[in-house]
């Protein structure tokens, strides 16, 4: 007799075994494999694709400025920005999540003490009963443990572990995103106040020239060898040039003021270098298209939710599928508080169970359909950030040599004004022009300069946004 019982139970445990493994095999979590992006190839928008697989984002930003002030400044700013401090403490929350994940293996363990009284009517039988024995409740007192764990058969557990660990990674992506945004941010923000100290130094050379100018013009108009028109057009020069001094000391408060949040700090006046100072030497490599996976943070984060998403698809469909449980527990058990630590008090109960569901409101099927929707979304996406980053990419470069070629242009305009200038003034002394021709002489030729200078300004934050764009700054 007991051995037909053990036959039996062998050919339940072996019926149950294939059931398992026949359902197993027609689903196993997959394994993620990066789509294929043909986009890749056509990223940047130039006539010189790069073969070289070294970008110029491979460099650091400690070596790309030279500045020793703005060096400082990135220092500080990584240190004390907010928005950085805020992209840590999601890596923090994100990381508690992947320790989770990682704890998705480990059974379940729960302890439990309890103490219970319980009055029973009288007219019953059990309460007749405990009348006969001289009382009128029943005392019960337990100490337990009880243990549960599922096994992984279709990788349900795995596949929300790695979208844990995707998710963390995502957020570590976001963090360099952050600080790649930053180091731009400080370095143009930096160039601008040089910018803006330049063009606050030529005005108030003007400002001296022209202040001079009317002193000269008004000594002419006493000796009768002008008039007053001239007088007042050279007046209005001057106040022009004034307006014009305050509007860029204006400008620089201001930037400063903008250079203080990026830095964390309360606003205040930083110490700097010259516009005509600035020199980056590093060479403007790209790299190929590919490494934009690599270099570029926000495309990394792309491609680490496209993950989640896809490993997120994987647990919904595990859950169409049985799960096999295992649970334990045990403890002491006893109607009187004296006799629960006693040998006798001990029990013991272990299950085994598996759950398939069938109806559930269609939930299950709800839930895959919209996991399989963000899986799609999250690949539109991605492969929507490897497009924005080509064409910022294929942008900064164009507009560094657009700016290039410009500054070539400004510098000959600059020259060719400063002669119209001197000219218009020998010929008035010699009476073949106007005033009129030289105070527009003038004001050309200051226009000019301020313009060079913000030809300069173009030409370094177009490098800044290049490196930026190639996703340099985490070195």
């Amino acid at each position: 007799m007991i051995s037909i019982i053990k036959n039996k139970n062998l050919q339940k445990g072996l019926v149950l075994t294939v059931m398992v493994f026949t359902l197993q095999s027609c689903f196993v979590a997959k394994e993620y494999t990066r789509p294929e992006l043909k986009i890749t190839d056509h990223l940047y928008r130039t006539d010189h694709l790069p073969s070289d697989s070294i970008s110029m984002a491979d460099v650091s930003w400690k070596t790309l400025f030279t500045d020793t002030y703005l060096n400082q400044y990135i220092e500080e700013g990584l240190q004390n920005n907010i928005d950085i401090r805020i992209a840590i403490q999601q890596i923090i929350a994100a990381e508690a999540y992947l320790k989770q994940g990682k704890s998705g293996y480990l059974p379940t363990l729960n302890a439990t003490g309890s103490a219970s009284r319980s009055y029973i009517s009288n007219n019953g039988q059990q309460g007749a009963l405990l009348s006969s024995l001289g009382t009128d409740h029943i005392d019960q007192f337990e100490v337990s443990g009880a243990l549960s764990w599922e096994a992984d058969i279709w990788g349900k557990i795995r596949s929300n572990k790695r979208a844990f660990a995707a998710s963390y990674l995502q957020s570590v992506a976001a963090h360099q995103a952050v600080k790649t945004q930053l180091i731009s941010s400080i370095a143009t923000t930096y160039y601008q106040l040089l910018a803006l100290d330049s063009q606050l130094e030529i005005t108030q050379k003007t400002i001296e020239a022209r202040k001079n100018s009317v002193k000269t013009i008004k000594a002419l108009k006493e000796a009768g060898l002008t008039n007053q028109v001239a007088v007042d057009q050279n007046i209005a020069q001057y106040n022009s040039a004034k307006a014009l001094e305050v509007d860029i000391e204006t400008a620089i408060f201001k930037t400063e003021n903008t250079l203080s949040i990026l830095l964390g700090k309360s606003p205040q006046h930083f110490k700097r270098g010259s516009l005509t100072n600035q020199k980056i030497e590093t060479e403007l490599k790209l790299g190929v298209p590919a490494t934009l996976l690599s270099n570029r943070p926000d495309v990394m984060a792309a491609e680490y939710q496209l993950i989640q998403s896809f490993e997120l698809t994987n647990v919904a469909k595990s859950n169409f599928y049985p799960s096999l449980t295992l649970t334990a527990s045990s403890g002491l058990q006893s109607l009187n508080f004296d006799n629960l630590f006693n040998g006798n008090s001990f029990f013991a109960n272990l299950a085994g169970g598996i759950t398939q569901p069938i109806l559930n409101g269609r939930k299950i099927k709800t839930q895959y359909e919209v996991a399989k929707a963000q899986q799609e979304q999250a690949l539109l996406n991605f492969k929507k950030s490897l497009l924005t980053a080509g064409s910022e990419v294929s942008n900064a470069l164009f507009a560094y040599n657009s700016e290039t070629k410009k500054y070539t242009f400004r510098l000959n305009e600059v020259e060719a004004l400063r002669k119209a200038e001197q000219n218009s003034n020998e010929l008035l002394k010699n009476g073949y022009a106007t005033y009129l021709d030289l105070l527009t002489a003038r004001q050309s030729a200051l226009n000019a300069e301020l313009n060079i200078i913000d030809s300069k300004l173009q030409q370094l934050l177009t490098i800044v946004n290049l490196y930026e764009a190639l996703g340099g700054g985490l070195q």
